[in-house]
């Protein structure tokens, strides 16, 4: 076997502000210096659509969120002859659910993977547990900073210890304390040090009450904060908590003994600051942090520490290389602080067990455990693990699906809400406003944010628009929503249509169910609990089914809330029981005519038979969805819903035109519900054959997705394709997509058993 000649790393960098990216830059760096004949190739990801300029070794950006990116990454890495890979993996870097996107990347590599994990949950969700399952498998090591972090992945995770390497977080080398003390201009002070990007989960507030304390004995004393605010949370809150400490620091009256330096520092400033300090301090408030390159360079460099005790401080400070104090303690932390300004002996002794502790740690050091792990990686890769990778066909890799473009969605939004309709792409304002489309669009926001968008802030405000319409729908009086309201804002009806009452419920249950917006949230489970009790009295079967779906969302959040659980499963019954009087041999339906939005029908009783474990339900539902599949399939091969000229009469023939987005939209979500409920890959197959329709496999052969504008046109007419570019076509199209990208992101986390033959 040939020595490594060329190692890729995938994770931030440089100059993009985080300690995951500093870490990246460093590890690179240190290696370089240490085997300056290594080829490396760094893989950068982007955050939320921004761009930064990277140095040259930076050959290859990801956007976080674009999935198809990932699969031209690995590419990219498998034509590059890449002989290792090593990941810098923290779940919110990488796009998809619990930064599931990284899987798909991972699945299609020739060459070792090498994953250093920043973060290890010891209580992970579903999606971050399969997650992290799925990347220990596809790892031929894994690295983390810490014993405690080994025996989480063991203990937790089930990985064989023999895989995992612990290798310390690499430290800078730090200059003589004097000349840094003059250099910052706090000559002759005690200077307490908290280093990193700023976040509320820091604590940094626990210290600012610990300073009258500490002041009283060590007069001098000063605490200096160093780093910007993390940028996520800046995005999401401003400068809220800086400026809260600063105001809290004014209270206090400790403003003259409390420096800010609102700045990412540089390695070199940051070399500085840690020379400079006297003693540092992390009163972080997480105790399942199993890794802190702001500990570990107070450790390297040989610098007295009090902490709080989450797992990695406790590791490193045992054996008296530092001091431990209770969370949210200030009291604790000023004990601890002015004991070790008022006893230099103690101080000293332990930055010297510190600092020897610490030459493990220093960059060439870690460099080399490093390279020594990528060659263990490489050993059992050539043992025959990934012996039967090789190059895939298109056959044998997932579709492609175009982006999720929100442009048009956006153009049919004004300050009310959703306009119905569009004369080719522009808005029809005279036709107005309705709750269907609203409910839509709001329903589709929730998929979008679920998913991860770099568009976070527009997906907000839109949802918060759409949802403002559905809650200025809802009559508490009645507990109805209206549906048709004028482009001039008045309500052109008192009550709406049952459908339109059931999709309100079905948009509401789904943002309880994957929206993380604590507002939107919260309006929508007052209109979900104020609506539900309306559809029990409702005779329309496609208002059970929206509800029900909606309930189905709704449940996966909130599962044991007794009275939704009552509601849906008389909703179910109703449903099935209907299924069973109307079906015969030749009519496996639940109506004497197909019309609207038929295969929610079916879709709702596959979700429901199977969170209640109903299987003659679920049988019903699938068998349905099998016959409406044999009605829907044209001599030719397509995709063809029944139309809309006519629709469908029992013992008739189908209406073939006109063919309408809304009923490809449905068939593709009710498609993908069976392959979840059933496992067999043909629904999957039967989904992608659906949402083709949208892109031209259909009975004219033309697309109805019109990517110059991000719209989707209004149907599928005898001899041409309607120009028009409505709200309901467009959600449509936009909700297959993510239906189907979903779809595709959750095989790669967790594959289904088994398919059966079609």
């Amino acid at each position: 076997m040939h020595p490594i000649a060329r190692i890729a790393f995938l994770g931030n960098h440089l100059p993009r502000q985080c300690g995951i990216a500093t870490f990246t830059t460093d590890l690179n760096d240190a290696i370089g210096t240490a085997f300056p004949r290594l080829d490396r190739i760094v893989m950068a990801m982007n955050d939320g659509g921004h761009r930064y300029t990277y140095p040259p070794q930076v050959r290859f950006e990801l956007p976080d969120n674009d999935s198809d990116a990932y699969l031209r990454a690995a590419d990219f890495l498998n034509v590059n002859t890449v002989d290792v890979l090593s990941v810098q993996h923290e779940y919110g870097i990488f796009g998809g659910k619990s930064g599931s996107h990284l899987l798909a990347l991972l699945r299609e590599l020739r060459m070792p993977v090498v994953s250093t994990l920043h973060t290890i949950l010891g209580a992970p969700n579903d999606s971050q547990r399969k997650v992290m399952e799925e990347l220990g498998r596809l790892s031929e090591r894994l690295v983390v900073m810490s014993e405690h972090g080994a025996a989480l992945l063991r203990e937790n995770y089930g990985v064989d210890g023999a895989r995992i390497d612990v290798i310390p977080h690499g430290t800078p080398v730090v200059p003589p304390a004097q000349e840094a003390k003059e250099r910052l201009g706090v000559q002759g002070r005690p200077v307490l040090l908290t280093f990193g990007l700023l976040s509320p989960d820091k604590g940094i507030e626990y210290v600012l009450d610990a300073l009258p304390r500490i002041l009283s004995r060590s007069p001098d004393a000063i605490y200096v904060v160093v780093g910007a605010t993390h940028p996520h949370v800046r995005a999401h809150s401003g400068e809220t908590y800086r400026l809260g400490l600063e105001s809290r620091s004014r209270e206090l009256g400790v403003e003259g003994s409390v420096i800010f330096h609102d700045r990412f520092v540089s390695a070199t400033e940051l070399a500085d600051f840690l020379a400079a300090a006297d003693i540092c301090v992390t009163p972080y408030l997480q105790p399942e942090q199993i890794s802190s390159g702001v500990l570990a360079y107070a450790v390297g460099s040989g610098k007295a520490v009090v902490s709080t005790p989450y797992r990695y401080a406790t590791e490193l400070l045992a054996e008296g290389r530092g001091m431990l104090v209770p969370y949210r303690d200030p009291q604790g932390i000023a004990e601890a602080v002015a004991g070790l300004l008022g006893d230099d002996s103690a101080r000293r002794a332990m930055a010297a067990l510190a600092g020897a502790f610490g030459q493990r740690m220093e960059w060439p050091a870690v460099a080399r455990a490093y390279l020594a792990s990528f060659e263990r990686a490489r050993v059992r890769h050539a043992e025959g693990r990934r012996a039967s990778v090789a190059a895939r066909t298109l056959a044998a890799r997932p579709a492609g699906l175009p982006e999720v473009d929100l442009r048009h969605l956006q153009r049919l939004t004004d300050d009310t809400g959703v306009l119905q309709h569009a004369q080719y792409s522009v808005p029809r304002y005279d036709h107005g406003y309705c709750l269907d489309d609203n409910a839509r669009a709001l329903l589709l926001m929730a998929s979008v944010e679920d998913a991860g968008t770099d568009e976070r802030a527009t997906v907000e405000a839109l949802a918060g628009r759409y949802l403002a319409f559905v809650g200025h729908a809802f009559n508490p009086d009645t507990g109805r929503f209206r549906n048709f309201m004028s482009y001039a804002r008045t309500w052109t009806e008192e009550c709406g249509s049952e459908d339109s009452h059931g999709r309100a419920i079905w948009s509401l249950g789904t943002v309880l169910g994957r929206s993380q917006t604590p507002g939107t949230r919260s309006l929508a489970g007052d209109l979900f609990h104020g609506a539900l009790p309306a559809v029990t009295g409702f005779a329309s079967p496609r208002a059970w089914a929206y509800a029900l779906l909606g309930i189905d969302h709704y449940l996966g959040a909130f599962q044991g809330e007794r009275h939704v659980e009552a509601a849906g499963s008389l909703l179910a019954e109703r449903l099935l029981d209907l299924h069973g009087r109307t079906s015969g041999p030749d009519w496996c339906w639940f109506e004497d005519s197909l019309t609207y939005a038929n295969a929610r029908l079916c879709e709702a009783l596959i979700v429901s038979g199977t969170r209640l474990q109903r299987r003659p339900m679920l049988d019903a539902g699938i068998a349905s969805l099998e016959w409406l599949l044999s009605i829907q399939r044209a001599s030719e091969g397509t995709f063809a819903p029944v139309g809309s000229n006519g629709f469908l009469k029992r013992g008739a023939l189908p209406a073939r035109f006109d063919q309408q987005p809304v009923e490809a939209c449905g068939f593709v979500s009710a498609c993908l519900s069976a392959h979840r409920a059933t496992g067999d890959a043909k629904w999957a197959r039967h989904a992608r054959w659906a949402f083709d329709w949208f892109l031209g496999h259909n009975a004219l052969h033309r697309s109805l997705y019109d990517p110059s504008t991000g719209g989707c046109r209004d149907g599928l007419h005898a001899e041409r394709v309607n120009q028009n570019q409505g709200a309901e076509s467009t959600i449509s199209f936009l909700q297959a997509l993510l239906d189907m990208r979903a779809a595709q992101l959750a095989v790669a986390v967790n594959p289904p058993p088994q398919a059966t033959a079609s």
